[in-house]
């Protein structure tokens, strides 16, 4: 038997994480690197990006980008693989919720939360395939949500993108796994992030959804760091296709 701390090592493994200035994705971030991985953040806000370099130190990078730019994608793919070499690991933390209600949804909002939330996961993940391909391991994880399988209020254009995630989730299953390459996705359910602020600013709110898990309470960002590590290590070699959900056991109940 393997030793169980070597399954979820992460050394000589270089990840890279969208939408690592903020939220979950920084926290991906920093529980990759503290596993032994070289982490590079991808996120429009520079300044958040340095923070997170510093504080994880020499094993990090930042690259300033636009992750739905489909034209200056083959350049932000050579920017993050300049620090470390090819990534080994793509986790798709970036995201958008415009909370427009369906009456009120606009092209620009629709357009704009399928290019960040369901387009650019799969053109990004596409595009750093090959590199994993050459090397016959690499490690796709996917954001999905409550509303992968739930409707919220004023959540329409974020539902169906988190929705398409699920689907998009097993179909880079099928089409990578047999060169060694698993595609998962992580559905978190109420954590204290950018995206969630609505919600935990109303205390009466946050509580009620408390609730609804069978946990009783909303998540910490601890909370993420056993299913990310699971999801990009050798620990889930053999789990492919899959929408694990962080959620306290709301989609349970």
């Amino acid at each position: 038997m393997a030793d169980p701390a070597d399954m979820f090592h992460l050394g000589g493994k270089v990840a890279v994480v969208t939408g690592a200035s903020s939220g979950l994705g920084r926290r991906a971030a920093l529980t990759l690197a503290a596993a032994g991985a070289m982490v590079v953040g991808v996120a429009r806000r520079r300044d958040a990006l340095e923070s997170l370099s510093a504080e994880i130190g020499f094993a990090a990078a930042g690259v300033v980008g636009d992750v739905t730019d489909r034209e200056k994608l083959p350049a932000l793919v050579a920017a993050v693989s300049a620090p470390f070499g090819a990534p080994d690991i793509v986790v798709h933390a970036a995201g958008i919720n415009t909370r427009q209600t369906a009456d009120d949804v606009t092209p620009e909002g629709w357009d704009a939360t399928l290019e960040l939330n369901l387009s650019a996961p799969f053109f990004l993940s596409q595009a750093m395939v090959p590199a994993m391909k050459e090397k016959g391991w690499g490690r796709i994880v996917n954001f999905a949500s409550l509303q992968s399988s739930r409707a919220f209020p004023g959540g329409i254009a974020y539902g169906a993108t988190k929705g398409g995630i699920t689907q998009l989730t097993r179909a880079m299953a099928e089409a990578w796994s047999p060169h060694g390459i698993t595609a998962n996705a992580i559905g978190p359910g109420f954590f204290p992030t950018e995206l969630t602020q609505a919600v935990f600013s109303d205390p009466e709110r946050a509580t009620r959804n408390a609730a609804q898990t069978c946990i009783g309470r909303n998540g910490t960002m601890e909370d993420i760091d056993g299913p990310i590590l699971f999801l990009c290590s050798d620990a889930s070699a053999y789990v492919t296709g899959q929408v694990l959900m962080v959620d306290g056991g709301f989609t349970a109940k």
